[in-house]
């Protein structure tokens, strides 16, 4: 046990190393003791003659959440060798750190979520397991555009589970009564003349803005993509934003919210999210940009004809790939880490992507999945759902770098200073270069 404590320790101080998600290594009891029994129990154990045990740890609440049980309920009855205890853990970054405490103390889940952006942090530190001796080949049935965050130095770490993209949502309505393409802008200018008809002004009071998104790393990357930049050099030792593509987004956003025709929605990280979508719902704004993910609930809310389509383009269409992939821990014993992989298999097998894609809103993925006749008839009944597939062709993966996850929050606070006034966009875009660059070359 002390040698194993050991070991989780060394793992954990090269996490933090690494990158800023691991942050959890130095959770506080509470911090630990907030997830259900699961998370405090011994690894899972094996017997010769009874079921072998794994841990799940998820990280998505609410309906999604009930959705992800009733999956391991009906996996758990289809297979009477594995027990799967799922367990949920909190929102993506409260997950990483409680992943990370667990291997540090030596009770780490056996299968867990890791958003996306992260997975090479995770690889890094070698808290998760090389899936190629696993899967035998079973990873080309996952959709090509979603796998490109799966792998770490030509490993395979992840498959794809909950997957996104952003999508512009559009109120219909609203653009019909002004007068405009009720398929949404197309570039940014259009962006920009969308937004002048839909805003509107009571004296010196705006009432209603034609668009809102919250000033978030996922968007600005999407911007950066659009303009033919990167986040990242190809070797991902460099900041590359500190330029034209790196600049246009803030400048675009900044010039529209200076004229008052896009909302800046207070608060930070999924505070600003759940702003934007209820200023939409409530029709305060006319369009914003939000997840796939949250299509379902949209949907199901909106007082108004919705619509959902591509973010706009500015040099080209581009998008970067969200949400989590399954992971397995490596420390998990061989038996453990055999159900684990019946376990992931089973759990993105078309069968189940199928009615989870429908419940949830985040993408099928598998090409099976895209082309069975449930999805088919589906698009052809929900239209809305199928945009961030045909999205993908303009995909592109999210930044991978062992300190990406520290990175993205040093940039987006850059961002939200510049979008307050605290900083112009290239003193901002410095002071985030001269950050990065010391973070990437630690």
């Amino acid at each position: 046990m002390l040698s194993m404590k050991k070991t989780g320790t060394i793992l954990c101080a090269l996490a933090i190393g690494l990158s800023g998600v691991l942050a959890g290594c130095g959770s506080t009891p509470k911090e630990q003791s907030a997830g259900t029994s699961s998370s405090s129990a011994p690894a899972a154990t094996t017997t010769n003659s009874g079921p072998v045990t794994i841990d799940f740890w998820y990280a998505l609440g609410g309906v999604r959440g009930k959705k992800i049980e009733e999956m391991v309920k009906q996996f758990n009855e289809t297979h009477k060798d594995i027990i799967v205890k799922p367990s949920y853990q909190g929102a993506y970054q409260e997950n990483h750190s409680k992943v990370l405490a667990s291997v540090a103390a030596g009770n780490n889940p056996d299968v867990t979520m890791v958003e996306i952006a992260s997975i090479a942090a995770f690889a890094d530190a070698k808290v998760l397991e090389d899936l190629t001796p696993y899967s035998q080949g079973d990873e080309k049935k996952y959709i090509p555009g979603l796998m490109k965050n799966s792998y770490w130095k030509d490993k395979l770490y992840a498959v794809p589970f909950n997957r996104s993209t952003p999508l512009l949502y559009i109120n219909r309505d609203m653009l019909k009564e002004a007068g405009l393409d009720p398929n949404g802008p197309k570039s940014w200018d259009e962006l920009v003349s969308f937004s002048q008809k839909l805003s509107k002004k009571e004296g010196d009071k705006i009432t209603r803005y034609g668009f809102s998104t919250p000033v978030d790393i996922w968007f600005y990357e999407a911007l950066v993509f659009q303009g033919g930049g990167s986040i990242l050099s190809e070797d991902g030792k460099e900041l590359t934003i500190n330029n034209e593509a790196g600049k246009a987004p803030l400048e675009l956003w900044s010039k529209m919210v200076k004229e008052g025709l896009m909302k800046n929605p207070p608060g930070e990280n999924y505070n600003a999210w759940d702003v934007t979508e209820q200023d939409f719902l409530n029709q305060k704004v006319g369009m914003i940009f939000t997840t796939t993910g949250s299509l379902t609930e949209l949907n199901k809310n909106a007082k108004f004809d919705m619509g959902a389509a591509f973010l706009p383009a500015n040099k080209n269409f581009g998008t970067p790939t969200g949400g989590a992939n399954l992971v397995m821990l490596s420390k998990s014993t061989d038996a453990e880490k055999k159900a684990s992989w019946e376990f992931m298999k089973w759990m993105t097998d078309t069968e189940q992507t199928v009615p989870w894609s429908i419940a949830s809103g985040y993408m099928p993925v598998t090409t099976a999945a895209v082309d069975s006749p449930e999805m088919k008839a589906f698009y052809e009944k929900q239209p809305n759902f199928k945009v961030a597939v045909d999205q993908l062709q303009y995909g592109y993966p999210r930044p991978m770098a062992p300190g990406y996850k520290e990175l993205q929050d040093i940039i987006q606070k850059e961002l939200q200073r510049s979008m307050l006034g605290q900083a112009s966009v290239d003193e901002a875009l410095q002071a985030a270069t001269d950050k990065g660059s010391k973070l990437l070359k630690k």
